[in-house]
């Protein structure tokens, strides 16, 4: 493969590097292209444009790959925890046991958050949406902590730092439903894991001990683990690209949690259960949904089936269905919501339209599934997300300072008035 390639512009050749990654991805850098030709790239939404060069996850659409740090997505899910995920992302190994033990006990000693919380968090009106809790209350965290500012800080600082969000995080992600439901705070216990503390925060009780169910630990363990990272999308890029303004890392996961809050992103779980209500309220006829879907001229789409990178299968979805059926055989409930939902898995895996193009059930097909079956409401499924992606974020954050990248400034083709003068409003 050539090293560089040509663009013929007002009739002179520019050459330009073509660097390649370890997966053989080619692309061409047109950092210099501007400099020499005057030229810009359009690319509306970023679809074909590298931003950066990463080390931390790996996608092959074409063929279902989903890799962190070079592990297989499958044997992480299976073998691993969603702290060593964690460490793997931030740090860039999977850690030794001494290692791991240092991060897990530093992230548990940090898991408290300040009294002051609990005043901010009352303070919102009822209904308020938990996405703009959680990002809102992220933000804040550097008024608590003013250190984090400094853009110049020691490496032990910045560990400090990020221990203390992934700690706080799930503590703030739980008070955000325990506010919405008019419960009151259950604080953090440190006997149990990271899963299953969050666990105890949102469905415990002052009363009475809180038991985690081992299936349901796992299967959200999982979860975590799958939604861990996702290259450059648009949540990450904008955490990325808020961090390039050396911002600190609480605003800059605010920024990406803000990006995440919006449907074409993190909400495509919710959806899947709007879908199956929808379903239900009809009478809860699956095969009518069913031919709707293949109906062409019927505006119906299933949701929660096939995904916009992975083009063969998602590779998240075979690990979670697993997951799902563990959970739903467990708890053992009565839900037609769910009946639906696998009236409809059912069909998609078999009829003959659905497996020739490839509309598999993705990943926020299951994740809704279970969250609903564990008890999560609805509007808590994107903080769910947040919560897993949390690390990759700070893997990316941490990524783009290390590497000194500049501030993120894209370009753009004006396409307004040329000059014009201005005319006094009593002539006009």
């Amino acid at each position: 493969m050539s090293n560089s390639a040509e663009i013929n512009y007002g009739g002179k050749t520019y050459k330009l590097p073509v660097i390649v990654g370890t997966e053989n991805e080619a692309a061409m850098d047109i950092s210099k292209l501007r400099d020499e030709s005057g030229l810009i790239t359009l690319d509306i939404g970023y679809k074909n444009t590298g931003a950066t060069k990463s080390a931390i996850a790996f996608i092959d659409g074409d063929e279902g790959i989903l890799r962190y740090r070079g592990y297989p997505i499958e044997q992480l899910a299976e073998h691993s925890s969603f702290m060593e995920v964690s460490y793997l992302l931030i740090y860039g190994e999977l850690p030794t046991a001494t290692q791991l033990e240092w991060f897990n006990n530093s992230i548990t000693r940090r898991t408290l958050v300040h009294e002051n919380i609990k005043k901010f968090l009352d303070a919102y009106p009822g209904g308020t949406h938990p996405m703009g809790v959680l990002m809102s209350t992220i933000a804040s965290l550097s008024s608590f902590y003013p250190n984090s500012l400094n853009p110049n800080r020691s490496p032990e600082e910045v560990d400090r730092t990020i221990h203390r969000l992934i700690a706080k995080m799930a503590t703030i992600a739980a008070w955000t439903y325990k506010k919405s439901m008019g419960h009151p705070y259950m604080y953090p216990n440190n006997k149990y894991d990271y899963v299953s503390n969050f666990l105890q925060m949102m469905f415990g009780h002052r009363t009475e001990e809180y038991v985690p169910d081992p299936v349901v630990v796992d299967a959200l363990n999982k979860l975590l683990i799958l939604h861990a990272d996702h290259e450059q999308n648009c949540s990450t890029s904008t955490v990325r690209i808020v961090g390039s303004s050396h911002a600190n890392i609480y605003a800059a996961v605010s920024a990406g949690i803000g990006a995440l809050w919006g449907p074409l992103h993190g909400g495509a779980n919710q959806a899947v259960i709007e879908m199956l209500e929808q379903i239900k309220a009809d009478g809860g006829d699956a095969m009518k949904y069913i031919n709707k879907a293949k109906d062409k001229n019927d505006p119906f789409r299933l949701m929660g089936f096939g995904h916009r990178v992975y083009k063969n299968f998602d590779p998240r979805a075979k690990i979670i269905k697993q997951a799902c059926d563990q959970v739903l055989n467990r708890l053992g409930i009565n839900d037609p919501i769910l009946d639906i939902a696998k009236q409809l898995e059912e069909a998609a895996l078999s009829d003959p339209y659905f497996v020739e193009r490839k509309l598999y059930p993705n990943v926020d097909f299951y994740s809704g599934i279970i969250y609903r079956a564990i008890g999560i409401p609805t509007d808590m499924f994107t903080v769910m997300f947040a919560l897993g992606r949390l690390p990759g974020w700070i893997a990316q954050w941490k990524e783009m300072r290390e590497g000194n990248e500049p501030i993120g400034r894209p370009r753009q083709v004006y396409i307004g008035h040329p000059k014009r003068d201005y005319t006094p409003i009593t002539k006009r």
